[in-house]
């Protein structure tokens, strides 16, 4: 048994790059609709204001003793023990596949009366047919009938918001996070069911595989001064890994850099354009991580309380730096060329062809290529270094969100649609080694997938029905589960561990906020200036400008706003 393709790794299935939450702006245009799901027209809410027209009182800053009243209890998971247990914020790790007849049961009975309900979710692709054999299958082992309306996942935006608007919500929707901009999180406030009456403290224990969810997963989870997602958990650890080619590093002889000058000699003298062999492509994530520069992926995980005051990413030194150092990179031509007009190809297909021999990305890279290589070059070879501190040393990374996307209950909703939601998210979030997690990643056997070598592989039936969709109602705690690689996948585990021991939480880790609408757009010129700065077109001290006149613009405003909100609801990072 393997994990679902999307969710390798930690569960993520987006792009988590460094600053991937400034780059998914497409929601401008559905925000503005959404703006209207919102009684009269409410503005996004204030640090502790009572705007959630949901009835809370607080917009995802719930936290310490009033979270407690509302976060579910805790119960690990005890069905299937991973080959190697989560440390230091890792995943699990599944290194062996688990035989059809081992499977353990983690849903005692059936949870769904057979109720009716709509699920909207993003998918890639061409949905399959809303009466697939999988889907039957799905609605008949969890006892509901679930009709889907998948919605294209590139402009998901655009359909979300105007679902938010209208007063046709379906009974579930699920909200990525990249999509919280605008109006959206006030909508969700407005639209969508508290859930605490079916979760909070020991009721989680009707749905033993969600209480299995880390706490930190539901602290995420809350909007609006409730619990109103069911989440899809994720590792805290940095999913941007370094990686390079281990063959070739170790037929050259070439050592690991274990600061950032070590990293530019060796890629000076790995570079050759003659030969047309780079070092790498564009390492402006790693060179944030090397840095010690907080994240960037989340508006409210850029703030951090240092020495008593407040400060966000881009006012720090270590910022600068980092787009500094990977400017010189650039300057020293040892960034495969294509890289510097941003569009030209698939850096992975530059590493995999050996025109670059380190690159960075999503840790699930590291599966991905391995297997895709295996057949066409058997001696390939690929592993993540450890990230160096800039200067040698110990590195200091910080924490990314537990959780990024979420199944939402409409607001208004019976009992019973409550319910029938919550046995589909038990069951979807069924760990690996369980019939639940089988069906859920792999469909019926004979139809979807066969056995082959003791591991489950899906037929063209099974690629063309079988939807990543339903983990988005609510999936397990974080694991990697590849056992055709068992050494890829203990070594993915093992650098989440390493790289975990060396992660601080920001000081609003863990938190869902949402930003008073008039500065939503702060840092909307940022991205594109750091890649304009690391590509030799604008210069540093253009950071340092554009920095300046963001604090006059409101950024000094926005940092009164966020340690307000610090001071009165504490932070959730421990």
């Amino acid at each position: 048994m393997t994990p679902n393709a999307v969710s390798t790794g930690s569960r993520r299935s987006t792009p988590s790059r460094s600053d991937s939450g400034q780059s998914r702006r497409g929601f401008l245009a559905s925000t503005a609709v959404a703006a209207a799901a919102v009684a009269g027209g409410a503005p996004l809410l204030a640090a502790c204001g009572g705007g959630d027209t949901g009835g809370g009182k607080k917009d995802g800053t719930t936290t310490g003793k009033d979270a407690a009243k509302i976060l579910p209890a805790f119960a690990a998971s005890t069905v299937v023990a991973p080959d190697i247990a989560p440390k230091n914020g890792s995943a699990a790790g599944f290194t062996r596949a688990i035989p059809a007849a081992e499977l353990k049961a983690s849903v005692a009975a059936k949870k769904g009366k057979g109720g009716a309900l709509t699920v909207m979710a993003p998918f890639w692709g061409p949905p399959p047919a809303s009466d697939n054999p999988y889907y039957k299958a799905m609605n008949e082992a969890i006892g509901v009938r679930a009709t889907w309306q998948n919605q294209d996942g590139n402009v998901y935006d655009q359909k979300l918001g105007a679902v938010l608007a209208s007063s046709e919500i379906p009974d579930v929707v699920v909200v990525p996070g990249w999509n919280l901009g605008g109006k959206i999180p006030s909508a969700i406030n407005a639209k969508f069911e508290d859930l605490g009456p079916y979760l909070s403290g020991d009721k989680v224990k009707a749905y033993p595989n969600l209480a299995a969810i880390p706490t930190d997963a539901w602290q995420r989870s809350i909007f609006g001064g409730k619990l109103r997602g069911l989440p899809m958990p994720a590792s805290y650890v940095t999913n941007i890994a370094p990686f390079y080619r281990k063959d070739l590093f170790d037929a050259k002889g070439w050592q690991l850099p274990k600061s950032a000058d070590e990293f530019l000699a060796l890629a000076k003298e790995i570079t050759s354009a003659k030969a047309k062999v780079w070092a790498c492509g564009d390492m402006t994530w790693t060179a944030y991580n090397m840095f010690g520069v907080l994240p960037g992926n989340d508006k409210a995980l850029g703030w951090h309380l240092l020495d008593g005051k407040l400060i966000n990413r881009i006012e720090t030194p270590e910022y600068l730096e980092a787009l500094a150092w990977t400017r010189k990179l650039y300057d020293a031509g040892v960034v495969h060329p294509d890289e510097k007009t941003q569009n030209q190809g698939d850096t992975s297909l530059r590493f995999t062809a050996g025109q670059c021999l380190v690159y960075n990305n999503d840790l699930s890279h590291w599966y991905a290529k391995t297997s895709e290589q295996a057949a066409q070059n058997p001696a390939f070879a690929m592993a993540a270094m450890d990230i160096p501190g800039h200067a040698g040393g110990t590195p200091k990374l910080w924490a990314t969100n537990p959780a990024n996307i979420w199944a939402f209950v409409r607001r208004g909703s019976s009992k019973a649609v409550v319910e029938d939601a919550l046995a589909i998210a038990d069951f979807t979030a069924a760990p690996y080694g369980t019939k639940e997690r089988m069906l859920t990643d792999y469909g019926v056997e004979g139809v979807h997938h066969t056995v082959k070598d003791g591991l489950p592989v899906k037929t063209d039936k099974g690629n063309q029905e079988v939807s990543s969709s339903w983990l988005f109602v609510a999936s397990p705690a974080p694991y990697v589960a590849h056992p055709d690689t068992p050494d890829v996948t203990r070594a993915m585990i093992e650098w989440q561990q390493r790289m975990g021991a060396v992660t601080s939480k920001s000081s609003f880790y863990g938190m869902t906020i949402s930003e008073p609408s008039q500065w939503t757009g702060l840092m909307n010129d940022f991205e594109q200036l750091e890649k304009d700065i690391v590509r030799g077109r604008k210069k540093v001290s253009d950071m340092q400008q554009a920095v300046s006149e963001w604090k006059t613009k409101g950024g000094d405003e926005l940092r009164d706003w966020y340690r307000k909100l610090l001071d009165a609801n504490g932070s959730a990072a421990s």
